[in-house]
C-alpha cells in the first residue's frame, strides 16, 4: 500500500459538503482515509474572485499507481461538478490563467516518496511549499 497526501479546496457552493462528499468518494474508490486535517478558510490563490475556499489535507493509503490516483481524483472532481478549462491540465504550473472559482480540487500533494516530473503529473506538487492553505493543514497531519 501506498500513503498519499490529498489536498482539497472548495470556494462554490456549500464547500464544506463538498469536501465531505470528496473524502467520502475518495474512501470508496481510492482508499483508506487515515487522517484529515482541519478545514481553514483562504483567499483564492493565483486569481481573483469574492469566494474564499475551504482547504484541507488527507492521508491516504492506496494501491493505486500514481497514474491511476491521478484519473481517480480528476473523475471524483467531474462527478463533483468540476468543470476545467481547455488550458487547464489539472497542473501545478505557474500558468495563473488555468485558475478559477470550483465547487471541488483534488491536488496530489505527496505519494510515499516518489519523485515524478510529468507534463500532467508533478509529485511532490511543486507550489505546495509556497501555499499556507497546503502547508498548515499538511503539517498538521503529516508525522515529521
Amino acid at each position: 500500500m501506498h500513503r498519499v497526501y490529498l489536498g482539497l479546496g472548495s470556494n462554490l457552493g456549500d464547500r464544506e459538503e463538498h469536501i465531505r462528499k470528496a473524502v467520502a468518494l475518495i474512501g470508496e474508490k481510492v482508499g483508506l482515509v487515515i487522517r484529515q486535517s482541519s478545514l481553514i478558510e483562504t483567499e483564492p490563490w493565483g486569481f481573483e474572485s469574492e469566494n474564499r475556499f475551504l482547504n484541507g489535507v488527507i492521508l491516504v493509503e492506496t494501491s493505486l499507481t500514481p497514474r491511476q490516483l491521478l484519473r481517480s481524483t480528476q473523475k471524483i472532481e467531474r462527478s463533483l461538478g468540476r468543470k476545467r478549462k481547455s488550458t487547464d491540465s489539472s497542473l501545478q504550473s505557474p500558468d495563473f490563467s488555468k485558475y478559477s472559482d470550483r465547487p471541488i480540487d483534488i491536488d496530489i500533494l505527496l505519494y510515499d516518496d516518489l519523485t515524478i516530473d510529468e507534463p500532467d503529473l508533478k509529485i511532490p506538487h511543486p507550489l505546495m511549499e509556497q501555499r499556507d492553505f497546503v502547508m498548515i493543514p499538511l503539517n498538521e497531519i503529516k508525522p515529521r
